[in-house]
């Protein structure tokens, strides 16, 4: 009799114990958190997150990894091309007027530590009224004719003079290039010919002294593509076009493919960049590029996040990228974030 009363009262003690081992552990752990303590400095080593409610949410979210397959990264394949300067900055040095201003920005970028630019070179900027014209035509009566590559020869004289690289950005037709005037500058062209024309005399131009292409930019969204449908089976006809026009002038030229931007959309005019990059493998892109570009946005997420989850868009998302090039057999190409 005795002892069927004391395990009633037992138990509710050995309750009242947990539930106030359960209190002040979950006290320490807020209060660590508020105040950037070890647990702080844990959580945001695995989720990137900075404020407590955030932090204990990523790490549920980040415990999700367990249930799910992860990316194959094949981290001990050697990829090529590692061996040079990881840092670079993206440059619309175009857009500056003044020389001294220009030279100042590229001098800058040198000094700060950065080996590349990403530099775009848009072809409505360079081939403006037709096709192998290369006069500046638009404001004859301000300041005459112009020649079209005056500003790229400059740009490209100054990085060989602060000692960068370039990684040439092709993209952004003329309106010459379709019937529909109207249409944005960022659609394709009615003829690609037109397009691997372009890409040919640029790379002809500067021979010897620009060695990396990227052929286009985020082809998966509006309006990259402009209003036509996503087309990941032209985009890849396009890169191997690109692909062997470059290497017919130089084998030593790198391509880059387009930095496919992050998206869940599956629309006709906004496509997955994970479906994306499979559909270009099954049109036959693996012997078309030699660095695959993708978009660190990250968005909400930072850098040291590992919250891995093909639905959320977060720093963590071109691992999937590197999953499916390894699925496709291209484990040994590297991945540049653009």
């Amino acid at each position: 009799m005795t002892t069927r009363t004391q395990s009633p009262k037992r138990r509710g003690t050995l309750i009242l114990i947990v539930a106030a081992l359960v209190l002040f552990f979950a006290a320490a752990l807020a209060l660590d958190l508020a105040n950037h303590g070890l647990a702080w400095r844990i959580f945001w080593s695995l989720t990137g997150e900075e404020t407590p409610v955030a932090q204990v949410r990523g790490m549920v979210e980040w415990l999700g990894n367990f249930t799910r397959t992860q990316p194959n990264t094949a981290p001990y394949v050697p990829v090529q091309h590692a061996e040079v300067n990881p840092y670079g900055i993206n440059t619309f040095l175009q857009q500056e007027v003044e020389l001294s201003k220009r030279e100042q920005q590229v001098q800058m970028i040198a000094e700060a530590g950065f080996h590349w630019i990403r530099q775009q070179f848009p072809w409505e900027d360079i081939e403006i009224h037709g096709r192998g014209d290369f006069e500046d035509r638009r404001n004859v009566e301000a300041v005459g004719v112009l020649d079209a590559w005056a500003k790229y020869d400059h740009i490209v004289d100054l990085t060989e003079q602060y000692g960068l690289e370039i990684q040439a950005r092709l993209d952004t037709p003329p309106r010459w290039t379709r019937g529909d005037q109207e249409v944005p500058g960022l659609a394709p062209p009615d003829n690609w010919d037109d397009y691997i024309n372009f890409i040919t005399v640029v790379a002809e131009r500067y021979q010897g002294r620009i060695h990396h292409y990227q052929i286009w930019n985020e082809p998966n969204i509006y309006p990259e593509w402009g209003s036509s449908a996503i087309n990941p089976e032209e985009y890849t006809d396009v890169l191997c076009r690109a692909y062997a026009a470059l290497k017919a002038i130089d084998p030593q030229i790198v391509v880059i493919s387009a930095a496919l931007s992050p998206t869940l959309a599956l629309s006709s005019r906004d496509l997955s960049d994970l479906i994306f990059l499979q559909r270009m493998y099954n049109a036959g892109a693996k012997d078309c590029f030699d660095v695959l570009a993708v978009q660190g946005y990250g968005f909400f997420s930072g850098p040291t996040d590992q919250r891995l989850r093909p639905f959320t868009l977060n720093f963590a998302r071109p691992q999937y990228l590197r999953d499916t090039m390894v699925a496709n057999g291209d484990a040994a190409k590297p991945v540049w974030i653009s």
